[in-house]
């Protein structure tokens, strides 16, 4: 089991992410278009520096669902490969079986 606190600390940026991804969408159109005057295009670059830098989705890190650990992580099933195992004997996940020979 992860740290509590780091599984808290995702789920902060995670809120932040969702909370400011339209703003940070419109700044980032406005600052990438070219046929916009420099003079406006550096503001919205300023203004994009200004926002918490926890609301960039590159901040987020994939953590299992059900322990919080971050490493070796399905995103199709948003569970670690340990919990996938342990799902898998017990019959949780459709459509996987565990291989014995």
């Amino acid at each position: 089991m992860a740290k509590k606190s780091m599984v808290e600390r995702e789920k902060k940026r995670q809120k932040l992410v969702d909370q400011y991804a339209a703003k940070r969408a419109a700044l980032k159109v406005v600052a990438n278009d070219e046929a916009k005057p420099m003079e406006e295009r550096f503001k919205a670059r300023l203004k994009l520096a200004q926002l918490p830098r926890n609301s960039s989705a590159t901040r987020l890190h994939n953590r299992c669902q059900l322990t919080g650990r971050p490493h070796a992580y399905y995103r199709k099933l948003k569970v670690s490969r340990i919990m996938l195992r342990e799902l898998g004997s017990m019959g949780q996940i459709p459509g996987l079986v565990k291989s014995s020979w």
